[in-house]
Formats: structure tokens, sequence, C-alpha cells
């Protein structure tokens, strides 16, 4: 019994990490932060994740809002909102002078990293 534990642990160790064996690949890790002021995270920069399996479900998800300055009329940033949550990249009007940007990654892990937009 004891050989049998021993062949075991040696196989694990000794195991390849080929093509084969790549767990990773199967999940998605992003950036998770409430309140990305575009320099840093207040509150703390958090790691989320999600299985990368479904093509619908791959991406991490960034998203920008804008205000409406009246005085200008035009919209200024306000904060990034960082998150594992699936998305379609667009924009839409929240209320009549909050705009919300939001922008998709599916390239690598931790691909949103809040300094990137559309443009």
């Amino acid at each position: 019994m004891f050989q049998l534990l021993l062949l075991g642990i040696l196989l694990v160790l000794f195991m390849d990490e080929g093509d084969r064996v790549q767990p990773s690949k199967y999940i998605r890790n992003c950036n998770k932060c409430e309140y990305f002021d575009g320099y840093k995270c207040h509150g703390g920069m958090k790691i989320c994740w999600k299985f990368n399996v479904l093509l619908t479900n791959r991406s991490c998800s960034t998203e920008h809002f804008y205000f409406n300055e009246r005085s200008t009329g035009r919209y200024l940033f306000r904060y990034t909102k960082l998150s594992c949550r699936s998305c379609e990249e667009g924009m839409y009007q929240i209320f009549h002078d909050l705009l919300k940007e939001t922008y998709c990654c599916s390239e690598e892990d931790f691909c949103n990293e809040g300094k990137t937009n559309i443009d």
C-alpha cells in the first residue's frame, strides 16, 4: 500500500505539463474594482475568475462612467468599474447626465486594467 502511495506522489511530481495538462486555459482571471479613478483603485484591487468555456462568457469587462458638464455640454470622465461580468461593448446613457461606456477584453488574463477604452 505504501509503495502505491509513493508511486502516485512520484507520478504527480514528475508529470509532464504539456498541452494535455493545462487547467489554467479554462479559467479567465480578471481585475475587480468598484471605483477606479484612472490612476488607482479606491478600496483595493481584487481578483475575480470565471470559467473560460462558453463563447459568450469569456470576457472581462471595463465600464467607464462619464457625467455631463452642463456649462460646456461635454461628457467628462468620472470613474471606472472593473469586473468579471459578461458584457456587451457599447455606450448608453443611464440618466440624463450619466453616460456608461463598456469595453470587453478576452485576449489574456488581467486584460481589464482600467486604462484602455474603445478609442
